[in-house]
């Protein structure tokens, strides 16, 4: 398994969710055992080396990306969810993303302060939502050592929004 075809299993599909967004879908890759395989063990290799204290996925694809990952560095996983999916006392933030508004939301229990934590999501483009991730995590005195993607949208400037954060992505995508 390489890029090329870890690419070919990412369906594009226009005007999705509204009419002039060219949406990245990413469930291709979990369809396919070698490119789900070649995503997480890509994920190990670049993260097997680093002190992290917990990852947090994203939801929800970046949840399927950070559990695998968690699980086989042994550290934990954190979820951050859509506002009003979880139950007990949260740190919540507001964002925009490229085709609208949205909010996001943490159990502040499982926030650890002063712990290092790199934020998984399946597709980075404006960086709103990790941007806000980050506020979440800082809400409980943790840190973001860095943010992961599978796909990147540097067009869209998100390298900017996230500074001076480090962001890793496997695959970039620019002016398709």
């Amino acid at each position: 398994m390489n890029l090329d075809l870890l690419d070919k299993s990412i369906r594009r599909v226009p005007d999705f969710p509204k009419k002039g967004i060219l949406f990245y879908d990413v469930t291709g890759i979990f369809v396919n055992p070698d490119s789900f395989k070649f995503v997480v063990d890509q994920m190990v290799e670049l993260y097997k080396n680093k002190k992290l204290d917990g990852v947090c996925g994203v939801e929800s694809r970046g949840f399927l990306l950070a559990a695998p990952l968690a699980e086989r560095l042994g550290i934990p996983l954190v979820l951050i969810r859509k506002k009003g999916k979880l139950p007990g006392d949260t740190y919540s933030c507001s964002y925009a993303l490229e085709y609208g508004t949205a909010e996001i939301e943490v159990h502040k229990s499982d926030i650890q302060s002063g712990k290092k934590y790199l934020v998984v999501d399946d597709l980075i483009a404006t960086g709103g939502t990790l941007k806000a991730s980050k506020t979440l995590l800082e809400m409980g005195g943790a840190t973001v050592c860095e943010f992961f993607g599978v796909i990147g949208l540097p067009a869209l400037q998100y390298q900017k929004v996230l500074e001076p954060t480090p962001v890793t992505t496997l695959i970039n995508y620019d002016g398709e």
